[in-house]
């Protein structure tokens, strides 16, 4: 007799604003596990351009047609969420060497912590230079951020 276990992943960040780069890897991810939670860290030190409340709707509206994508935010370390929540992968996405090196660090450090697997997927070329940061900075100079980012992030 076979067992199936829902394979939950989760795709921590702080989404301000969520990108196609982060979309992509989301609507990619949903083949793969059964259930993507897109949760968004709270830092108490970050100041953020949108609101917890904004950033997480920019999300569930992005995927509002997909059943397989929760949205959560969470406090404290991603591991601890996962072991709370019954997670048994973190998903990351990869734009560069650079990306790679600062996530394996973390990923071993979160292996060393718990017993969960990280999970790499590469962003897509057209996405690969896309950032949260330099999306900000579009919006702050009054560019064009709409080729950027998803159709649910507008800015009032």
């Amino acid at each position: 007799m076979y067992l199936y276990t829902m394979k939950r992943a989760i795709f921590p960040g702080s989404f301000d604003p969520i990108t196609l780069g982060h979309y992509d890897i989301i609507k990619r991810s949903v083949t793969l596990f059964d259930e993507v939670i897109v949760a968004i860290g709270i830092n108490a030190e970050k100041k953020y351009m949108f609101s917890l409340e904004e950033r997480q709707q920019f999300i569930e509206d992005a995927f509002k047609d997909e059943p397989k994508v929760t949205v959560v935010t969470y406090k404290g370390l991603t591991v601890d969420f996962c072991k709370e929540n019954n997670v048994e992968f973190i998903l990351r996405g990869l734009r560069n060497p650079a990306d790679f090196e600062f996530e394996k660090a973390i990923a071993h450090t979160n292996r060393d912590l718990a017993p969960i697997e990280t999970v790499f997927l590469l962003t897509a070329a057209s996405t690969s230079y896309i950032s949260s940061s330099i999306v900000r900075d579009v919006i702050r100079n009054d560019g064009d951020y709409t080729k950027l980012v998803p159709k649910s992030v507008r800015v009032k």
